[in-house]
């Protein structure tokens, strides 16, 4: 890429928060070893500059700013950050865009904090389910985006980051109608049906002069780079994994919608279906819709076809699903955020975190996507439905990390593809869903080859014929 599109050399200062760091904070910043925290500050920092980049692989990016550099600077005043050939189009007028700044020093501060508070601090024990809650919410409060006094308004929306456009048009009508009646809205963070919802939603509280209105990014180190946070989010948090990143969106979350997507949305469905489904959660009320423009039909469909395959009509009772009606969805969100605050208030739980949701360490524990662990997990039926869910959700983790993340990228290249095997049924269905995914193009961004990343095989150790 061009110097011309490069800033040569900058210091930016933080703006009212994180003005501070102390001499160990600053090395471990500047370690670039193995076990130092440089090279991770410096790829989410390179993500964060590059908003609005038109590419999903995070290698392409490094290499276009193999020359990128950034230091942290104990001054005098406080702390500052030098940046060297950074992405121009985070700036003008040859100075940073606000919005960009705020999200670089939240970079900053959540990889202090889970280095200095989470990770090396045995007071959370993140081998159990109650430690990995903790540290979840401990990280969210860190950040600011626990807020009290504040009745159930969040709504979470997943989907893909690189959807046709009459689908992204149609996410940002959803996001005005939740925009018009008061809700907040919380996404990965990225493009796509990440960044529509939150678009629509900024109308419409401008129509209705809600001044305060939130638009909540979270996400983690592995797929940041992938999807860059849109220029919207005015919250963004870094989580240290995908498990932690999940399990803060139905914490905080009040309703989730879900929005046409791919691989990434599916083992967000299986994750929250999983949680759902489990006999201590039945009674919690979470309203989930699943929806899209009429051209987002055929998707849902499949992917109901899918769920009932293979978790069952309990899982498929979980969700409703409601194509092109956003005024519909904002009206049934609503009316289910009311249930939710009256339950919540009759139990004593938390409006801004969901305590009371029975969350599984097999949901927590972070899933590394290597050949081994995707060939060990049980796709077979002899199991709770919950449980399946969990390692369904695993091996669409393990696709995604495959597609998109560069560590998974590598290991593919290095080794072949994932080797997932299961059931006959199961499998043939899910070979149906992928198969799907790929000739709509919910693999990769519109205009790219998908070249798969995994191979299905049954049971009996036939291998499942892919289109």
């Amino acid at each position: 890429m061009s110097e011309n599109f490069k800033v040569n050399s900058i210091r930016i200062s933080p703006e009212g928060h994180l003005d501070v760091l102390s001499q160990d904070e600053v090395n471990k910043l500047l370690d670039t070893s193995q076990g130092g925290l440089y090279h991770l500050f410096r790829k989410c920092s390179l993500a964060v500059l590059s908003c609005g980049s038109d590419t999903d692989d995070v290698r392409q990016l490094l290499e276009d700013y193999d020359d990128f550099d950034i230091k942290v600077l104990q001054e005098e005043r406080g702390v500052r950050l030098q940046l060297t050939n950074a992405p121009a189009r985070a700036f003008v007028d040859g100075k940073m865009i606000r919005g960009i700044k705020e999200l670089m020093f939240s970079v900053l501060r959540d990889i202090i904090y889970v280095s200095d508070e989470i990770t090396n601090n045995a007071s959370f024990d993140l081998d159990t389910s109650e430690g990995a809650t903790n540290a979840v919410f401990h990280i969210l409060r860190n950040a600011g985006v626990l807020k009290t006094r504040t009745p159930p308004n969040i709504i979470v929306c997943w989907g893909g980051h690189s959807i046709k456009r009459p689908e992204y048009e149609y996410t940002k009508e959803v996001g005005y109608e939740l925009g018009l009646r008061g809700m907040d809205i919380c996404t990965g963070c990225g493009p796509g049906a990440m960044k529509g919802p939150m678009k629509g939603a900024t109308i419409g509280h401008s129509k209705q002069r809600i001044k305060t209105g939130r638009y909540i990014g979270m996400t983690e180190p592995g797929i940041i780079g992938a999807e860059a946070p849109n220029p919207i989010v005015n919250e963004l948090i870094i989580l240290p994994d995908i498990e932690k990143r999940l399990e803060a969106f139905v914490r905080i979350g009040h309703g989730i919608i879900v929005f046409p997507g791919g691989a990434g949305t599916l083992e967000e469905i299986l994750y929250l279906l999983g949680i759902l489904l489990h006999p201590d959660n039945k009674a919690i009320p979470f309203p989930v819709i699943f929806t899209g423009p009429e051209s987002g039909r055929s998707y849902f469909e499949r992917v109901d076809q899918f769920i009932g395959k293979t978790l069952g009509a309990d899982a498929q009772s979980r969700y409703e699903i409601v194509i092109n009606d956003p005024a519909l969805i904002a009206e049934k969100l609503q009316a289910g955020l009311r249930k939710v605050r009256k339950y919540r208030k009759a139990k004593g739980d938390a409006y801004f975190f969901n305590w009371m949701l029975k969350i599984q360490h097999e949901f927590q524990k972070p899933f590394e996507p290597t050949h081994a662990n995707v060939a060990a997990l049980d796709l077979g039926r002899d199991q709770p439905s919950y449980q399946l869910a969990a390692n369904l959700r695993s091996t669409f983790s393990a696709i995604v990390s495959g597609n998109v993340k560069e560590d998974g990228i590598k290991a593919v290249e290095e080794n072949g593809n994932f080797q997932i095997s299961g059931d006959p049924e199961l499998m043939v269905a899910m070979d149906e869903l992928l198969n799907s995914f790929v000739s709509d193009g919910r693999m990769k961004l519109p205009g790219s080859t998908y070249i798969p990343c995994y191979e299905l095989v049954s049971h009996d150790q036939d291998p499942i014929e892919q289109a």
